[in-house]
């Protein structure tokens, strides 16, 4: 069983991770030409990408060209709110983000107390959002929100490849995704009901946890960059290894 050990105020918590995706293409606008051509500075000059790099970029800057920016959340919500989320979003935390790629990971020990709402942004780049303990490949182009649990490892790979690899992220190619990202309570009733997310599985785990952590079995693991694959935290997370059964 996969768990999650999260922060809940001053004590930490334990619950399942969910291996529900809420996915839909939505008809968002386009951005703006004078918005895309400040993505593009900012990643080229600013931000910048190294395959598999995820980083923040500047939305109270973007707001100032994205005249269609209000439409796209009400359209946002609008999704979430008819899969059962209520109105979550609207007291979520909420940051525009750029990735080359993204390297396999999960992110239970930094956000185990949330899921994510993404919302992507950019064209088709040729680049799928890949969940490989689920084998559910996502393509990635404008409109494209997915909702989904914090501790379920996930990357952004080239479409057709079977893993991550930064030789697919070559600096001459356009392989950049901005997009939205919301972080959902994860203890928000109507969040836990819809994702299946059971809490209090692990009361008394042994030895008991200090910090964020996803555990497997019982057992602390990570995820291999390049293969998706569980790894025993004490790992290298660089190759691939035979994974935790």
């Amino acid at each position: 069983m996969l768990t999650s050990h999260f922060w809940s105020g001053d004590a930490l918590r334990s619950r399942t991770v969910s291996p529900i995706v809420l996915t839909q293409t939505l008809d968002v606008p386009a951005p703006p030409a004078r918005l895309l051509a400040d993505w593009e500075r900012e990643t080229s000059k600013h931000v910048l990408l190294d395959p598999g790099d995820v980083e923040p970029m500047p939305l109270a800057r973007a707001l100032m060209r994205w005249p269609d920016y209000s439409r796209c959340v009400r359209i946002v919500a609008d999704w979430t709110r008819a899969q059962g989320l209520t109105d979550v979003l609207a007291t979520s935390d909420i940051a525009l983000m750029a990735c080359r790629g993204a390297r396999y990971h999960h992110d239970g020990a930094q956000y185990g107390s949330a899921a994510f709402c993404n919302l992507f942004m950019s064209e088709d780049k040729g680049l799928d959002l890949h969940f490989p303990a689920l084998d559910l490949r996502i393509p990635l182009t404008r409109g494209t929100a997915v909702v989904f649990d914090t501790g379920q490892p996930h990357g952004v790979i080239r479409r057709g490849s079977s893993g991550f690899s930064a030789a697919d992220f070559a600096a001459h190619e356009d392989r950049i995704q901005i997009f939205l990202t919301w972080e959902l309570a994860i203890e928000d009733a109507a969040v836990a009901s819809t994702l299946g997310v059971t809490f209090d599985v692990d009361p008394a785990a042994s030895p008991e946890p200090d910090e964020e952590q996803l555990r497997l079995d019982g057992e602390r693991v990570e995820v291999c960059s390049e293969t998706g694959q569980w790894l025993r935290a004490h790992a290298s997370t660089s190759r691939p290894s035979p994974p935790v059964s």
